[in-house]
């Protein structure tokens, strides 16, 4: 397969992890800070929302990182390979640990939007917990469908 035939893909996966890396530095700090505003009490409040955040950048990255991998697997012609199937593996794996992430940091989020009147914010968690879930389920497909087409083709290597 031609070098840049997944290049597009590649580019999309870099200005995807652009943008999120942006709101991580100017928006995150900025709903810690109305967080600690709304709960003057709670000084820990602003200290959570941050580290909710911040630790669903880790799995994130981790994601688009194994995203880039697998593309580049599939420009080495390596697409029906067991590295591929571990790719897959590690961004369910990663989906997964977002969704578990903002599950629970929505009591946070719940307190906020309590406080503040704001059912938006419980739906903005609800659509990252969703969005993430569908990610995972779709890597989860997709690494079943890849081992059974690496397993249909050993089998027609053997047979030849």
């Amino acid at each position: 397969m031609k070098r840049g035939s997944t290049l597009f893909l590649k580019i999309a996966v870099i200005l995807i992890g652009i943008p999120v890396l942006a709101l991580y530095f100017f928006l995150v700090p900025e709903i810690a800070s109305f967080a600690a505003e709304l709960y003057p009490d709670f000084s820990y409040m602003k200290h959570l929302v941050i580290l909710d955040f911040y630790a669903t950048a880790i799995p994130f990255y981790f994601a688009l990182y194994q995203a880039f991998k697998l593309l580049s697997y599939i420009d080495k012609n390596k697409a029906f390979s067991e590295l591929s199937v571990k790719a897959l593996k590690n961004i369910k794996y990663c989906a997964i640990t977002i969704s578990s992430l903002f599950v629970v940091g929505m009591p946070l989020f719940y307190i906020m939007a309590e406080i503040d009147d704001a059912p938006g914010i419980i739906l903005i968690g609800l659509v990252m917990i969703f969005a993430s879930m569908v990610i995972a389920v779709f890597a989860a497909v997709l690494q079943r469908l890849l081992q059974e087409a690496i397993h249909i083709k050993s089998e027609n290597d053997l047979t030849v």
